[in-house]
């Protein structure tokens, strides 16, 4: 017997696999920090899960090919939640540039 992952579950695998596409340098939580899954005590930045729509925000890395990439994202996270997936690359990050730094 199996259960629904929960949103917080969900978010946060769609965030791993995302973080895990060569090319995607961090996720972006959009203009105003706008774009997260909000969730009891903390949020997942750069992921916006809704009924049967899903938001990507990314940052890439410096010479990463953006459609190759961002290709990539929409697969890994159509195959964890049902319906569209959208991606948006907010940003480049600088050449040379660690995880978490734009």
């Amino acid at each position: 017997m199996s259960s629904e992952p929960t949103p917080a579950e969900l978010a946060d695998r769609v965030a791993r696999a995302v973080l895990a596409v060569p090319g995607v340098h961090d996720l972006h939580g959009g203009v105003l920090g706008e774009v997260a899954t909000y969730l009891p005590g903390r949020r997942v930045t750069g992921v916006r899960l809704r009924d049967g729509d899903t938001q990507v925000h990314l940052v890439l890395s410096w010479g990463a090919p953006i459609t190759a990439t961002t290709d990539e994202v929409r697969a890994r996270v159509a195959a964890i939640v049902p319906g569209t997936v959208h991606v948006a690359v907010e940003d480049i990050a600088a050449p040379g540039a660690d995880p978490g730094t734009p």
